[in-house]
């Protein structure tokens, strides 16, 4: 175990899982928060939103990457909320919102999947948006009433995971259980270079 808004946790995580792994599912994450207009930060002083749904994933990621885990499939649990990332103001120190943090954070991971699944043709690599407002801690802490219950997301995490594994589907985001279209951003090769030299060097002492 480990808290994901501290990477040093999240980096020894990552050294003592152990072989075999055939499938790594990032899933956990951090909502709106109850009071959005509130910036919070982590233990690392990294906007929130952006530590755990984001930094947390890459960091996991990267560190088992390196000792060759996953074997076989990479799954990146995102949101059908998404926004456009202000790389200029990557951590939201300006004008915060909870809900643009968690939007962007989860276009981030969704962006990082993009880039896996093409270093990464030995593995297979998707996103997906699990469902909507489905009745989980996340959502009920934000003063959401619910519209499915958390096994529909299980549902749609399986479905995308063996699209991996038995279609070899690979680089493709998932609304549910369908292949659908990211936020334009999320293609724009540029924009991914960018956020992928702004993560590595805010999260190089952890790798």
């Amino acid at each position: 175990m480990a808290d994901l808004a501290s990477l040093a946790q999240v980096a020894e995580l990552a050294r003592r899982i152990s072989a075999p792994l055939d499938a790594l599912i990032n899933n956990a994450g951090v909502g709106f928060g109850t009071d959005r207009r509130a910036r919070e930060t982590s233990q690392d002083g990294f906007e929130l939103r952006l530590a755990v749904n984001y930094l947390a994933p890459f960091v996991l990621t990267r560190g088992l990457l390196a000792r060759g885990l996953p074997t076989r499939a990479l799954v990146n649990v995102a949101s059908a909320g998404q926004q456009a990332l202000d790389l200029a103001d990557l951590q939201a120190a300006r004008g915060y919102d909870g809900v643009s943090a968690y939007c962007r954070s989860k276009l981030a991971l969704i962006m990082l999947t993009l880039d896996l699944a093409h270093e990464r043709p030995e593995l297979t690599c998707n996103a997906l948006h699990p469902g909507t407002y489905l009745d989980t801690g996340m959502v009920r802490d934000a003063g959401i009433k619910p519209l499915g219950p958390a096994s529909q997301g299980v549902d749609s995490i399986l479905h995308v995971l063996g699209a991996g594994l038995n279609e070899q589907t690979t680089g493709a985001y998932f609304d549910q259980q369908r292949v659908a279209h990211a936020d334009p951003q999320a293609y724009d090769v540029s924009v991914r270079r960018a956020l992928h030299a702004q993560t590595t060097e805010l999260v190089r002492r952890f790798l």
